[in-house]
Parts: structure tokens; C-alpha cells; sequence
């Protein structure tokens, strides 16, 4: 604990603490899409299908819709709904709206997700350039300096050196393993809305054609 205060009060201290800049970013960032992508637009997908499937096999649109209500955050409920409100319309009138739903829904879930990386980078290059500037002032007050102080300002420098480096890395990685899951968790979402989309759009299709059969899976 000692080491770490004293490598934020002592030389290039400063950057150090610009370094908390791009940790902040990143904690606010990973917080915010959490909280949405886990607990807002996610839902269970597959049981939300089966009961959406099987009140259009009844043809109960209006049941369907409010169960999509139900779930008003949830970004598959959203597009879903879309469609529903035009399941007594043509073919290319419930394609369109489901492709309106998506193109509204789809950036909301992508937002700011792919913001990760590139904070994560920023603290990496801010750590190396705290590095490369404490190995300059390290160099260039060892020329100036007596035989007895050379080898306190070279350790000093180092020091400095050291400490950026790793402080920038206990940053970025971090924040890009979040990345990796918030990734993971964005593309699930995506996938099933195109998923259920498309089998929504297939399932009222052949209600308006009379064609309905079994369940689809």
C-alpha cells in the first residue's frame, strides 16, 4: 500500500493519475452496459418464442402483443411486437416493420460497447508514454548529475518507468476481458433477434396464407 501512494506522489506522479482517467471512463462504461445488456434488453429467448409461437398458433395476436408489453426494455420483445402489430397486414408490410424494429433496436444494443477497446488502448499508450518519459528524465539527470547521485536518479527513473507501465495494464486488461463478455452478450442478443425475427415473419405469413401447421422449434 505504501509503494502504490508513494508511486502517486512521487516522480511522474502525474502520470499516474492520468491514467485514472481512462479507468474511470471504462468502469462507467462496463457499470452502464451491464446493467443493460444483461438485465434490459436480455430475456430468456427461447421460452419467450414458445409462448409467442403458440398465442399466434391460437391466433391470439392481441394476447402476444401483451406479452410483449409485458417485457418493454427487452430488445427481442420490441422488434417482435413490431411485427405482431402487423400481423393482419401483407407480407411486405409485416417484413418492413420487423426491419424498422431492428434498425431502431440493433444500434441501442451495439452502443457503446465497442468503446471498450479503445479506452483500454488509451491507458496501455499513456502507460508506455509515462514509461518512455521517465526513462528520458532518468538518462538525461544522470549526465548532470555527481558519480553519488547517478544511480538514485537512474533507480528513480525506472521506477517511474515501471510503475506507469504496470498501472496502465492492471487498466486494459480489465476492461478488455469486460469487453469480451459484454461482446459475447451483445452478439446472443443480436443473433436471436434475427433469429426470431425472421421466424416470426415466417409464422404470420403462413397464418395470413391459412397455412399454419405444427409448432415451429
Amino acid at each position: 500500500m505504501d509503494y502504490i501512494k508513494g508511486a502517486f506522489q512521487g516522480q511522474g506522479a502525474i502520470w499516474m493519475w492520468l491514467i485514472i482517467l481512462p479507468s474511470v471512463a471504462a468502469v462507467a462504461l462496463i457499470i452502464e452496459r451491464t446493467i443493460f445488456l444483461l438485465f434490459r434488453f436480455n430475456i430468456n429467448a427461447t421460452q419467450f418464442w414458445a409462448q409467442i409461437q403458440k398465442l399466434v398458433m391460437a391466433n391470439n395476436i392481441d394476447r402476444a402483443i401483451k406479452l410483449c408489453n409485458a417485457a418493454p426494455n427487452a430488445a427481442l420483445a420490441r422488434v417482435l411486437k413490431a411485427g405482431l402489430m402487423r400481423a393482419n397486414k401483407g407480407e411486405v408490410e409485416i417484413s418492413n416493420a420487423l426491419s424498422e424494429a431492428q434498425l431502431e433496436v440493433v444500434p441501442m444494443v451495439q452502443k457503446r460497447t465497442g468503446s471498450l477497446p479503445p479506452v483500454a488502448s488509451i491507458a496501455t499508450l499513456m502507460g508506455l508514454l509515462g514509461t518512455i518519459t521517465g526513462l528520458i528524465l532518468a538518462f538525461a539527470a544522470s549526465k548532470v548529475a555527481s558519480q553519488e547521485e547517478r544511480s538514485t536518479l537512474l533507480m528513480q527513473g525506472i521506477a517511474v518507468a515501471m510503475n506507469t507501465t504496470a498501472f496502465g495494464l492492471i487498466i486494459a486488461i480489465p476492461t478488455l476481458a469486460a469487453y469480451l463478455v459484454l461482446a459475447g452478450v451483445t452478439k446472443k442478443i443480436l443473433d436471436e433477434i434475427d433469429q426470431y425475427s425472421t421466424k416470426l415473419e415466417n409464422l404470420l405469413v403462413a397464418r395470413a396464407h391459412g397455412q399454419l401447421g405444427a409448432p415451429q422449434q
